[in-house]
């Protein structure tokens, strides 16, 4: 077994991950960051280009505050909004590394930095290993480790090129920087968001928020032909194309709202070929994705809370969760503070990374400094970590991936369909748990397959309570935003699944529970 003693852990090694680590860092602290892939080499960041939002002091930085509060449906905090701006204002200033800065746009858009997201990775990396950070790559954690009082102080896993041999990391912090979940939906670079990182923080009993706000699609070619090599990222071959319906009509708006919304209708919708360059366009045609037409039909693709605004609550400022001594960056924490009802995309999302990253770092290296650690660690008891299969976990996933995928269920939803996904949802639970299990890579699995139902029952009981249509949160029976529910949300559990007021520490009357899903 490999046994390490650190100050500050830091599990994920994307934007967020790496921000962390070099914040710590520079305190002095200790960091050692473990990786379920290579560091800086995997994730939807490597994939095409990172934005983020470079607004100075001034009129136009309270403008965007404005613009992305009323954008989340007045769920967002513009002291959290201005933190993140001047932040990562602060440190664009200090950024040696390659940049293309585009100025406020016709349609009053913030201005923005747009860097390589490869490059971008790899400089962070590098400096995060020049500031003196032990990097553990193919290092897939398992589950947390707790002192006897229930602070988190390390984590446990397993080598995935050493033969899954265990390892074990002693820290006086934990930073959770794995990424939000995707549902293995085949998003550029999101192979590796499987949400188990949230689901380790519930079973050490950290809180959930926003998990209603879930159903972020993207858009990718139809393949017709062939799959894709795993490095080649479909999606970003129609993000800046024109796209229309079939009645040739152009669908605008950013983020394509209306071309999710014609799919959602059964219309199909294509990418103009005219917009793509000639690289791309012979990429497109050599998978198959050009119909006799000439055109390049399109799908959605969830994004589920990799785009979205949920994940793990933050109980102050330094990201710390509601577990002591675990802390959240990047889209594992839950981010409508940030993005309200909304999706976190554009600037604001790498902006979030940066920022959240260096404050998750900073404040698990001040608390590790200050805090006694106790001499003794357990680890925290997981879902699907048994040493024999008996559930296949393919047949989860599968289960998972039909109450999730569709956009009839997680795009606009109802009360009729969310009910029958939480039934099915929950009955497959109790067989999860425990029936899950295997040794080295089968084990591996086996955890992957019990995060995404854990964060499919978090997304679907969020949704049923939350009866309104706001932000990315669109309820067919309810298609209103409803004043009394301006309100944030919390949830968590795993047997029994709750939801209440994020402003209160009482269930909704009739708590929605999974022993009784009926009472709401």
């Amino acid at each position: 077994m490999s046994s390490i003693e650190t100050d500050v852990l830091i599990l994920g090694g994307g934007p967020a991950g790496l921000w962390a680590a070099v914040s710590a860092a520079a305190t002095g602290a200790r960091v050692v960051l473990v990786d379920k892939s290579r560091c800086g080499s995997s994730g939807p960041a490597v994939y095409g280009t990172t934005t983020l939002w470079d607004i100075a002091p001034g009129q136009a930085r309270a403008n965007a505050v404005d613009r992305a509060l009323a954008r989340g449906g007045g769920l967002g905090d513009p002291v959290w909004l201005h933190r993140v701006i001047d932040e990562t204002h602060r440190r664009l200033r200090v950024w040696s590394g390659p940049r293309h800065r585009v100025p406020d746009a016709a349609a009053g858009d913030p201005p923005v930095v747009h860097l390589d997201g490869a490059t971008y990775l790899r400089r962070l990396r590098r400096g995060a290993v020049e500031a003196g950070v032990r990097i553990l790559d193919h290092h897939p954690a398992l589950h947390l480790l707790v002192d006897p009082a229930g602070t988190v102080v390390g984590a446990a896993g397993v080598q995935h090129h050493n033969k899954f041999r265990p390892w074990t990391v002693r820290a006086g912090a934990v930073v959770l920087a794995t990424g939000g979940c995707a549902f293995l939906s085949g998003g550029a670079g999101t192979d590796v968001n499987t949400g188990e990182g949230l689901l380790m923080a519930a079973e050490a009993g950290a809180e959930l928020s926003g998990m209603e706000f879930s159903g972020a699609y993207g858009l990718a070619p139809v393949l017709a032909r062939v799959h894709p090599n795993p490095a080649v990222a479909p999606g970003l071959s129609v993000h800046f194309a024109v796209l229309y319906d079939e009645s040739g009509i152009e669908l605008p708006g950013a983020y394509h709202p209306a071309a999710l919304a014609a799919l959602a209708d059964g219309r199909r919708v294509y990418a103009a070929l005219h917009e793509v360059p000639d690289t791309v366009r012979h990429w497109l045609g050599r998978h198959g994705a050009i119909d006799s037409a000439g055109r390049v039909p399109v799908r959605a693709v969830l994004e589920g809370t990799v785009l979205g605004a949920g994940g793990l609550a933050l109980s102050g400022s330094d990201c710390m969760t509601t577990v002591r001594g675990l802390f959240a960056a990047g889209a594992v924490a839950g981010r409508e503070v940030i993005a309200g009802a909304a999706g976190v995309t554009g600037g604001l999302r790498g902006a979030w990374a940066l920022a959240a990253g260096t404050w998750a770092g900073a404040g698990a290296a001040a608390f590790a400094m200050v805090t006694e650690r106790a001499t003794s660690a357990r680890p925290v008891p997981g879902a699907g970590l048994g040493p024999h299969a008996h559930i296949d976990p393919r047949s989860v996933i599968g289960l998972v991936q039909e109450h999730t995928l569709p956009l009839r269920r997680s795009y606009r939803r109802s009360a009729g369909s969310l009910r029958d996904s939480i039934a099915e949802l929950d009955i497959m639970w109790p067989g999860a748990r425990f029936e899950l299990g295997g040794i080295g890579a089968g084990q591996l699995r086996a955890r992957q397959a019990a995060a995404l139902l854990a964060v499919a029952r978090w997304a679907g009981y969020s949704a049923l309570v939350r009866t309104e249509s706001r932000g990315i949160h669109r309820r067919i029976d309810h298609p209103d935003a409803v004043a009394h529910w301006r309100v944030r949300q919390r949830c968590g559990g795993l047997d029994d699944v709750w939801v209440r007021r994020a402003d209160s520490p009482d269930p909704w009357d009739g708590e929605l529970t999974a022993s009784r899903p009926a009472a709401v």
